[in-house]
């Protein structure tokens, strides 16, 4: 959703309610952050015979499942990353941390890559967590709309 055309109460109401809901998940990302949320199913010998899956932390299954219900999801997240020249981590990073209320569909587009881009390249989930993307999204999110809903 491009918030070009709302005001800043209008994006503080869009994004409240579904930032609340993903904040319940902030003390597990701050734990989790920058390690790695899946394991590879290996039980007795199965390597031997069939290839090697990952299997995903229940936590950020529940996460991503959660985030794909929310106004965050932005199916033309691609567009964010050509906009914006988003061409690494660092560049992500950078773009959140200078994010401003006004930017609101740049973190949607960031969260979007790693939550939607997951359903085809399922290693995108556990880069968000790797790379610290879900945990810095929600900080700056919740930092900018407890900010503007206080004026």
């Amino acid at each position: 959703m491009r918030t070009d055309a709302l005001s800043n109460e209008e994006i503080v109401a869009h994004f409240r309610g579904d930032t609340d809901k993903l904040l319940k998940y902030l003390n597990w990302l701050e734990k989790k952050s920058g390690s790695c949320a899946y394991s590879t199913y290996d039980q007795e010998g199965i390597s031997e015979h069939s290839i090697e899956f990952p299997v995903y932390d229940s936590t950020l299954m529940n996460f991503v499942r959660e985030a794909r219900d929310t106004c965050y999801m932005d199916r033309n997240y691609a567009y964010v990353y050509t906009r914006n020249r988003i061409k690494s981590v660092k560049d992500e990073h950078r773009c959140i941390r200078n994010a401003t209320i006004r930017d609101m569909d740049k973190l949607a587009g960031i969260l979007s890559r790693y939550v939607l881009g997951g359903q085809t390249k399922a290693r995108l989930w556990s880069a968000g967590i790797e790379h610290g993307i879900y945990l810095a999204i929600l900080k700056k999110c919740d930092e900018l709309l407890n900010f503007w809903s206080r004026e």
